[in-house]
């Protein structure tokens, strides 16, 4: 059954406010004045990457059905982010953990439709793509209907297209306005750098500084340096999401980059802006993903007259600064110990 058009406040709520993505989602909403907004996260509130205190900061585990309803209470739009993930490194060790995030899904439309929410947007991935069209670095632009017949990859992939039609079947059963994005290698400042869950630009940048730091001027490279993928700057992927979520675009669209990279040319571009030269050497063992991916945003401009148009530089300088600026803290810090 449908619900009538609610009646609350329009109380924004974000999910996985504590990570990267959700931070700078939540202080986007906050610069254009959107709110009030109520942020969710199983992280401890004190190691949320960005927290603000005229928001409602709430510590919840969306696996669990009434964590997730006491979230969505009084909320009319959604903005669900949460999900376990990281890096490719964690996405091929760690895939039950990755499929478990269904659970995170599921629970939030349930009580989405509960709470007579409005809107509910749902972050996807370009993971969702089938595999297929994915085996050569030189590869063909992946358009939106590229993910059927479905093959994504193991584990997160699984899970993302699997919440993808969970979303479509609530807006058809239940009345709820979905959205999807299928985003496409996000990076940025105030995001993991190290630890295991870091994605490529950032594990670079930190190799690059931490090369730098030493004096050993030689990077580990996963792979052989040519596949390929392009990054999608945080700035983009936000204004990405703000005008899907506000549009009448019912499909999933892609919401990533075109600029098409070999992961060779993504070390250069940190060299350059670190001023260094380094010795590559290339793990061929590595965990990888698939050889080439790329985004056609043939449907986004034409559904919301905008596309990604960061370049890789502009994005890499700022991300670069912010992952030099916390490694050298954290340094200083293991060194003095203030």
């Amino acid at each position: 059954m449908s619900h009538p058009p609610s009646k609350l406040s329009p109380r924004v709520l974000v999910t996985g406010a504590g990570g990267f993505i959700g931070g700078h989602l939540v202080a986007e909403l906050r610069r254009r004045g959107v709110g009030p907004i109520r942020a969710v996260d199983v992280k401890p509130i004190g190691e949320w990457f960005q927290r603000f205190d005229d928001v409602e900061n709430l510590r919840l585990d969306l696996r669990d059905a009434g964590a997730c309803h006491t979230a969505a209470a009084g909320v009319s739009t959604v903005y669900q982010l949460a999900c376990d993930m990281g890096g490719m490194g964690f996405i091929e060790n760690q895939k039950a953990a990755c499929m478990l995030s269904v659970l995170i899904s599921t629970n939030m439309l349930v009580a989405a439709r509960d709470a007579g929410v409005e809107r509910f947007f749902y972050a996807s991935s370009a993971c969702v793509y089938n595999a297929e069209k994915q085996k050569d670095a030189d590869v063909v632009a992946l358009r939106e209907e590229d993910a059927y017949p479905a093959m994504p990859e193991d584990g997160y992939g699984w899970e993302k297209l699997f919440s993808e039609r969970m979303c479509r079947h609530f807006r058809e059963d239940f009345g709820i306005e979905t959205r999807i994005a299928r985003y496409h290698n996000v990076y940025g400042p105030h995001g993991t750098w190290d630890g295991g869950r870091e994605k490529a630009p950032a594990a670079i940048c930190r190799k690059v500084i931490e090369a730098k730091a030493s004096g050993d001027l030689e990077i580990e490279i996963w792979g052989d340096g040519s596949q390929t993928r392009s990054f999608t700057f945080i700035d983009d992927c936000l204004e990405g999401t703000l005008r899907l979520t506000a549009s009448d675009v019912i499909d999933p669209l892609n919401v990533g980059s075109e600029e098409l990279v070999t992961i060779d040319a993504l070390v250069g571009v940190v060299e350059e802006i670190a001023g260094v030269r380094l010795r590559r050497r290339y793990r061929l063992d590595a965990p990888l993903g698939v050889r080439g991916r790329n985004s056609d945003n043939t449907s986004i401009r034409a559904a919301l007259g905008w596309a990604p148009s960061t370049s890789l530089r502009d994005g890499m300088e700022r991300t670069y600064a912010w992952i030099h600026d916390q490694f050298h803290a954290v340094s200083r810090v293991a060194r003095t110990g203030t």
